[in-house]
C-alpha cells in the first residue's frame, strides 16, 4: 500500500486519526444543540468574544449573562480549561470499536457487537437509536428487529460516529471499510443511517491513500448507492463547491434542501461534514472549525472532520493548540477504558491494522 498526500507514516496517520477525532468532539461540544445553535448564533458568539477566525478550540462565555448557554460540559472543553478530553459518546464508540476488532476480529457479528454493548457500555451512555437498540437487546431482540422495533432514529447520525475504526484499520480500502461499518450499523440504523457508517468509514479509509480530500470524498460517494438521499446531499456540496460557491452561500443552500430532516439526521450532517473537508481542503484547523460552525450536531461532525483531517496529514501536521490540551488522555465511560493514552489507543489500533494486512 502506498501512502500519499503529506507523506505521513501509517502510525502518524492512525495517531492523527485518533487525535483528530478527539480534538474535533472537543471543539463542538460546547454548542451541540442543533435547533439553539445555529450557524448564525455560533458566528455571533465567536464574533463577540473577538474569536473569527477560529483557529482554537472554543472561548468560554464572557459573561454568564451574555445571552449565549452553552452545554453544561463547556468548562472542561473551552481553551484554558482543557487538562485532557471530556467523555464523550463519540469517542466511546470509536473505543468500543477498536475493543470489538481485539475481542472478535475483522469477522465480528452483528450479534456480537450488541453483546459487547451490553458488556461494556452503561444504557444511560447511549441515545436516539442505539438508546432504542440497547433497549431491545435487553429485551432480546436481534438483529435486525433491534434497529426497526420502536426506533423513530434509524436514520439519524449514531451508526455514522462508529465508524473510525473501520476506516483506520483498512487503510486505502474503502470498500472494505464501508462492508464492516455496515455489518456494525445494522444493530441500529436502517437506510441513510446505514449509508452515512459506510460513507463515513470509506472517507476515513481512503483519506490515507487519496492525493486530495475531494479524491477521498469521490472514493466514498462510490460505496453507497447513487440514488439515496445521502448520497444525493453529497454530490450536491459538491457541485456547489465545483462553481467555487462560498462555503456560507453552500450550506446556506444545504440547509433550504434538507428543511425538515432535523439537526441529528444523517443526511443534513454528511453535507455540513463534506463542507468543511471540501473548504478546509487539508488544512487541519481550516477543516475543523468550518465543520462545527456549519452547525447542527456540532461534536459528532467535528469528530468525523477531525478524524479524516487527522489522517489526511497525519498527527504531526495537527497543530499544537489543538493536541497539547488533550494531554494524551481520554476519559471514556467505556468500562476498562477510562484514563487511556490516546498513543496507546493509536498503537493498539496499528496492530490491528498489520493484522488485517
Amino acid at each position: 500500500m502506498t501512502l500519499v498526500g503529506t507523506g505521513a507514516t501509517l502510525p502518524d496517520r492512525i495517531l492523527g486519526g485518533w487525535t483528530g477525532r478527539i480534538a474535533g468532539n472537543m471543539l463542538g461540544k460546547p454548542v451541540e444543540q442543533g435547533e439553539v445553535w445555529t450557524r448564525d448564533r455560533i458566528d455571533r458568539y465567536l464574533r463577540q468574544a473577538a474569536a473569527l477566525p477560529l483557529t482554537d478550540y472554543l472561548p468560554e462565555p464572557i459573561s454568564e449573562h451574555d445571552g449565549f448557554a452553552l452545554r453544561p460540559e463547556w468548562r472542561s472543553c473551552v481553551r484554558g480549561r482543557i487538562h485532557g478530553s471530556c467523555r464523550d459518546d463519540d469517542v466511546d464508540y470509536a473505543i468500543l470499536g477498536l475493543d470489538l476488532l481485539e475481542t472478535h476480529g475483522f469477522g465480528f457479528t452483528t450479534e456480537q457487537v450488541g453483546d459487547l454493548w451490553l458488556l461494556r457500555l452503561p444504557y444511560l451512555q447511549t441515545f436516539t437509536a442505539e438508546r432504542a437498540a440497547y433497549r431491545n437487546l435487553a429485551g432480546g431482540l436481534k438483529p435486525p428487529l433491534t434497529a426497526t422495533y420502536d426506533n423513530p432514529y434509524q436514520e439519524w447520525i449514531g451508526a455514522l460516529i462508529r465508524a473510525d475504526v473501520f476506516g483506520w484499520t483498512c487503510p486505502g480500502v474503502p470498500r472494505r471499510a464501508a462492508l464492516l461499518a455496515r455489518r456494525d450499523a445494522v444493530l441500529s440504523h436502517t437506510g441513510n443511517g446505514v449509508y452515512g457508517a459506510m460513507w463515513a468509514a470509506a472517507l476515513i479509509s481512503a483519506a490515507f491513500t487519496a492525493p486530495t480530500v475531494r479524491h477521498a470524498v469521490d472514493e466514498a460517494l462510490a460505496v453507497i448507492p447513487a440514488s439515496s438521499r445521502l448520497a444525493r446531499a453529497v454530490r450536491r456540496v459538491v457541485a456547489l463547491h465545483d462553481t467555487r460557491m462560498s462555503w456560507e452561500d453552500t450550506l446556506t443552500t444545504l440547509a433550504e434542501e434538507t428543511t425538515g430532516m432535523g439537526w441529528i439526521h444523517s443526511v443534513p450532517n454528511a453535507a455540513v461534514l463534506t463542507a468543511g473537508l471540501l473548504y478546509g481542503d487539508g488544512d487541519f484547523t481550516r477543516t475543523i472549525t468550518l465543520t462545527v460552525r456549519g452547525g447542527l450536531d456540532t461534536d459528532s461532525n467535528g469528530a468525523t472532520a477531525g478524524s479524516v483531517a487527522g489522517v489526511f496529514g497525519g498527527a504531526a501536521a495537527i497543530p499544537d493548540q489543538w493536541k497539547a490540551p488533550l494531554e494524551d488522555t481520554v476519559r471514556s465511560a467505556v468500562f476498562g477504558f477510562d484514563g487511556v493514552r490516546i498513543s496507546e489507543l493509536a498503537e493498539r489500533t496499528l496492530r490491528l491494522t498489520e493484522h488485517a494486512a
